[in-house]
């Protein structure tokens, strides 16, 4: 069958060709990321309900939802969090492998179920359901060195100018502003007031409601087919209020005399904060942070870099003395992990095309399987798009590995080739024919062994069974190509590239004068090695004790070497969790973050910090005794 590709080189060009370009497409393709995704697939539902306090909120709309969610298909657990800001997340975590689409319909499904059990105005503000990776992407901070841009003009500007761009962008699946400054119009009661005019807060809201509206008056003169109209007006109504003048005239009680109530005879009205919920800002300076997750499955290489060509692009608009800042990005570390793994795969390919060279002494034979070997390596990503891997640390150290195993085949059909050569006489195409037929069902038979070494450990489950599976499926698809390359290419480029140089004398060159004393050295070497094993293997009491004391070494070993589930690995980055005593105010966990900050400000290798009042990043939780400085390194 094989000996057809000998017949036609063309043939086994082309599908040598073929193997290396769909590679490189899959590697176009492929999603980036550190690590596999070990992380459980994972439904986010967003809920707002403002005004309302944590226990109303878990009352009146976690509880129900919860209930609903409670045994969804493939679910694991549930985690919810309700703050005093009127939001709330529920996260539903199913199982490894779980669809996430198919995961997102389930979800709603359920919700969709007791949407009329909730509160109006939750119905109304909206139930997000979206699919999320836990971990954060990217966080941008937005700050100003301009005195006059408070934490208030920078949210707005965020979330006016900024975020509905971000969220334009493929994969990213959440841009959300920690806290929720958006501009709204503050009303302060007066109680002193309000008891002399005997006007309750209730009133005041159905006042506010009936007389800050968008209305449809409807139109006059509309053709009716009676009477021709001579002008048809369309009548319009003045928008919702949007000054505070407009609000202090509102009318809050009125009688036949034309005396009349306003809003202003019994509070103080301003344009302010939805809510002071966190207080946010980097290296001193009034910040808005922005938290970017990506949606699962993307790549998140890709997503970053999109993000900050939007990011440059907006900073063109930005007013004076506005900048970003990008404190957190996974692809910093994610580039120089790829990187250094890049480089240890280009030189080990370094390595073994010299060592090859070394010991065949020719630099034709040492060109076949420095051919060979890449276009199995770059065909294996095709393996890797077809069973829905990315390339990540994992996959990428067993592409390193595979090199030397790859580079097996080519090898042994190049020297069965020189031993045709020099002990028959015969041509390099003669003699590819002839190895062609003798080892062609060896190569097969050796492939096949150590593919079925690898194959099992793709059955594995849970979160360690995801890491052996990528690394099981890129050996074995690798060392499948390397069979078909040696079957194919290999015995063509033999033909074509090596010379029947066998029994002629060798050209005199400083290489040739280096090889011929390395294998006189090899000899020797060699012969010592024999020496030492004809004494030992007479003497099975020193053979076992030699294996018993390597045996009892890897066990002491293994005892003493530290264990863990990934390394540790130092990203740059250090989270210091504030936590003040239950029941202190957001202002007093405020000024301890920024003395922390000043602190950690005065450390030489510290580059910036990121102080938080009133979220911790970790766990996403809320509340005014929680913190974070996020502290990035030089």
């Amino acid at each position: 069958m094989f000996s057809k590709f000998i017949k036609r080189p063309v043939l086994s060009i082309v599908v040598s060709t073929i193997i290396l370009f769909i590679g490189i497409l899959s590697i176009q393709q492929l999603p980036i990321s550190q690590l596999p995704d070990i992380a459980p697939t994972t439904v986010n539902i967003f809920i707002a309900y403002p005004g309302s306090s944590a226990d109303v909120l878990v009352k009146s709309t976690l509880i129900p939802l919860e209930a609903a969610l409670n045994g969804v298909q493939g679910m694991r657990y549930i985690v919810s969090d309700a703050t005093s800001a009127g939001e709330a997340t529920i996260q539903v975590v199913f199982e490894p492998g779980t669809d996430p689409n198919q995961a997102v319909v389930n979800v709603k499904t359920r919700v969709d179920q007791v949407m009329p059990l909730l509160p109006e105005l939750v119905q109304r503000e909206g139930v997000i359901i979206t699919p999320i990776q836990p971990s954060m992407l990217m966080y941008v901070n937005l700050y100003s060195t301009d005195k006059n841009a408070d934490e208030k003009f920078l949210y707005n500007y965020a979330y006016t100018r900024m975020i509905p761009e971000i969220q334009r962008i493929n994969g990213i699946a959440r841009a959300q502003i920690l806290g929720s400054r958006i501009f709204a119009m503050r009303v302060w009661l007066k109680p002193d007031r309000m008891r002399a005019y005997n006007v309750s807060a209730e009133e005041v809201m159905t006042a506010m409601q009936e007389q800050s509206l968008l209305a449809r008056p409807g139109r006059l003169g509309q053709a009716s087919g009676k009477s021709p109209q001579s002008l048809e007006y369309v009548l319009v109504y003045q928008d919702r209020f949007n000054k505070p003048e407009q609000y202090e005239n509102i009318i809050i009680r009125a009688n036949e005399k034309g005396e009349l109530l306003l809003l202003k005879d019994i509070a103080d009205v301003e344009l302010g904060s939805e809510f002071f919920d966190i207080y946010s800002n980097l290296d001193g300076y009034p910040a808005a942070s922005i938290v970017l997750k990506q949606n699962v499955g993307s790549n998140a290489s890709k997503v970053i870099e999109d993000v900050k060509k939007k990011l440059k692009e907006l900073k063109a608009d930005f007013p004076p003395g506005m900048d970003y800042k990008i404190s957190y990005d996974v692809s910093q570390f994610l580039d120089a992990s790829i990187e250094q793994v890049l480089h240890t795969l280009r030189d080990a390919f370094i390595l073994v095309t010299l060592v090859v060279f070394l010991f065949l002494g020719d630099w034709r034979s040492t060109l076949v399987p420095a051919i060979a070997v890449p276009i199995s390596l770059v065909g294996s990503f095709f393996f890797m798009k077809m069973f829905g891997l990315s390339i990540n640390l994992v996959t990428l150290f067993a592409l390193v590995l595979a090199i030397g195993i790859v580079v097996d085949d080519a090898i042994v059909v190049v020297e069965a080739v020189h031993a045709k050569m020099e002990e028959e006489h015969l041509s390099p195409l003669n003699a590819v024919k002839k190895v062609l037929s003798e080892i062609g069902g060896a190569i097969i038979a050796i492939s096949l062994v150590m593919i079925a070494v690898f194959i099992p450990v793709t059955f594995m489950t849970g979160p360690v069974g995801v890491f052996y599976r990528q690394f099981s499926i890129t050996m074995a698809s690798s060392i499948l190509l390397s069979a078909v390359v040696a079957l194919t290419l290999t015995p063509v480029l033999s033909a074509m590239i090596l010379k029947n140089n066998h029994g002629k004398p060798a050209k005199k060159t400083p290489i040739n004068w280096f090889l011929e004393k390395f294998n006189k050295g090899f000899e020797k070497l060699t012969g010592r090695y024999v020496g030492v094993l004809n004494k030992i293997v007479s003497r099975r009491l020193v053979t076992f004790g030699v294996l018993l004391a390597f045996v009892i070494g890897i066990i002491l070993e293994v005892k003493s070497l530290p264990a863990g589930f990934v390394p540790n690995e130092d990203q740059g980055t250090i989270y210091a969790i504030i936590r003040t005593p239950p029941g202190s105010t957001l202002e007093r966990t405020n000024e301890v973050a920024h003395k922390l900050q000043k602190l950690c400000e005065e450390i030489e290798d510290v580059e910036s910090v990121t102080a938080l009042a009133g979220y911790e990043i970790m766990t996403e939780g809320r509340g005014s005794n929680a913190g974070t400085c996020l502290i990035n390194l030089k």
